[in-house]
């Protein structure tokens, strides 16, 4: 199994409950995500009611569509996604937790803490250097793009 693991911070110009209020609502991700430089084109909640632990979405990316799941869920604080995929036979080709953990800061801003953690499986392990500079590079323009809409 390959591993990935990293952290990014980006003080937001927001207050925590507005940030996460963002971050939680996968319907409104086409508003804010970024579009270009992004691997990332469309995200639709594909579960009934408001975000919960459990609550499912499917990513449509570059690379193809990309169930996943919320997987932690403290508002207005930590919030964890889990996403996967997989082969047509059902093996795990590679599977990712990204993460925020929101800290209020002086003026009325918040403190993001963007925490990822990516597995790779069987052959895709060969590929961990290569989707470890990928991952960066999305999540790098996921928290510029965040800030950007609270401006």
């Amino acid at each position: 199994m390959g591993a990935v693991d990293f952290e990014l911070e980006r003080r937001i110009d927001a207050p925590p409950a507005e940030v996460f209020a963002r971050l939680v609502d996968i319907e409104s991700y086409d508003r804010w995500m970024p579009h270009k430089g992004s691997i990332r084109r469309t995200s639709q909640q594909t579960s009934e009611g408001p975000p919960e632990v459990g609550t499912t979405y499917l990513d449509q990316t570059l690379f193809g569509p990309t169930p996943g799941e919320i997987a932690e869920l403290d508002a207005p604080y930590v919030l964890t996604y889990h996403w996967w995929d997989r082969t047509r036979s059902g093996r795990l080709n590679m599977e990712g937790w990204p993460g925020y953990t929101l800290e209020a800061t002086d003026g009325g801003a918040t403190l993001v803490r963007h925490h990822v953690s990516m597995r790779t499986h069987g052959l895709y392990r060969l590929a961990t250097p290569v989707l470890q500079r990928i991952a960066r590079r999305e999540r790098t323009a996921t928290l510029t793009a965040l800030e950007a809409s609270f401006r």
